[in-house]
């Protein structure tokens, strides 16, 4: 059962005028959207929607094209985008509401910027003294593992805004507390926890439908791999935008499949299997033009790593041909001087140890550290 499930089981809403934000992925198991079950619950009133990245019909595309402002004619209250000319409510938006909701579905993954819509939604109420309520949902790619690197203080963005790991194995509402307490956020703020959820599980063992939660996260699958192949956003190589299988398929028109592939397979990495696959992307990186790469296949979901299969495979590309394989220059995420892998990586020493030609298992081995010191802080949120 959902966190909005047993929200609007309760009378936590009477009497007050609710804003909510959230996007197409915002539904319960049998596909009602929270807006519209806000919008016929008696004794609240839905007086404004809110947006994040991608928009409220999560109809925009592409990374940094913003969302404008709207009026939704179905439910008739003011649709407000925080992807726009502020990532944070105003008091002008916040102003005719007694409680903002928050249910949206994160996909488990540091840089995904739901969270610090979330985020700068508990420091925008902070200043109002407004009520937040955070419905959970589960993460998809289960709570147990974390992985990856710890963002570093001088690196944060709206990719990344606090000291949390790549794969941080924490729900949307756990992460609220932690943002809002460890980092003193200082909201009124409340989670709905789940009944049933377990940490071990994944999507595709809850039951509910998996909704796309942004343009280029269409299936469950892509969540999985997600954690390392967005880390491909911070290069020339195509991180599968423009394709069916976004995140699962990388490549670049100077690549040979078959001998990344082999390459790849030969360090029988656990969990994984790198399928050689040739595909033209039809919009972003390499347009309409032939591209040589692999199809992420995770095989084992229990070992599988996907944050260092992600730079493993930076490796290979970067073999492949070094004179052709080159880093994404700035700008990326509102951030116009910091290249998009330090802000992808939350730091620069993944790049520099790319470039050094460091092993992806040294390269994993260097996250222990800042790991250990993370799960500390975490299990103090933690709700299931």
């Amino acid at each position: 059962m959902l966190g909005s499930d047993r929200l609007l089981a309760s009378n936590r809403l009477d009497g007050r005028r609710v804003g909510v934000v959230c996007n197409p992925a915002s539904v319960d198991a049998g596909l009602a959207h929270i807006a519209d079950r806000l919008a016929a619950l008696p004794g609240a009133r839905l007086s404004a929607i809110f947006g994040p990245q991608h928009g409220f019909r999560s109809d925009v595309q592409d990374n940094m094209i913003e969302t404008a402002h709207g009026h939704d004619e179905v439910r008739r209250v003011p649709v407000y985008s925080l992807y726009s000319e502020t990532r944070e409510p105003t008091p002008e938006m916040l102003r005719d509401l007694d409680v903002l909701v928050i249910d949206l579905q994160d996909v488990g993954v540091r840089i995904y910027t739901y969270i610090y819509t979330m985020a700068n939604c508990l420091k925008a109420a902070a200043r109002q003294g407004l009520e937040v309520i955070v419905c959970d949902r589960p993460n998809p790619i289960g709570g147990t593992q974390v992985e990856g690197m710890v963002l570093e203080r001088g690196f944060e963005s709206f990719v990344g805004m606090y000291p949390i790991p790549m794969r941080h194995g924490m729900t949307i509402g756990e992460l609220a507390r932690l943002f809002n307490e460890e980092f003193a956020l200082g909201a009124k703020l409340e989670v709905v926890a789940m009944q049933g959820w377990r940490r071990e599980m994944y999507f595709d063992d809850t039951g509910l439908t998996w909704i796309i939660s942004s343009p280029n996260i269409p299936t469950f699958d892509t969540t999985t791999v997600y954690p390392g192949g967005v880390l491909f956003e911070g290069t020339n190589v195509s991180e599968g935008r423009g394709t069916t299988r976004p995140f699962e398929l990388l490549g670049a028109p100077w690549v040979v499949a078959e001998r990344l592939a082999e390459r790849m397979n030969r360090l029988e990495m656990p969990g994984v299997y790198f399928r050689a696959a040739l595909f033209e992307p039809t919009f972003h990186k390499h347009a309409g033009k032939g591209c040589g790469g692999v199809q992420i296949h995770m095989t084992d979901r229990r070992t599988f790593r996907p944050v260092e299969a992600g730079v493993a495979l930076m490796e290979g590309f970067r073999a492949s041909d070094p004179a052709q394989f080159g880093w994404k220059p700035p700008p990326y995420e509102y951030e116009f001087e910091k290249m998009p892998i330090d802000c992808l990586a939350g730091c620069s020493t993944l790049r520099q140890q790319i470039e050094a030609g460091v092993s992806g298992k040294e390269i994993a081995r260097s996250w222990d550290a800042p790991l250990a010191a993370f799960k500390k802080v975490r299990e103090r949120f933690l709700l299931y």
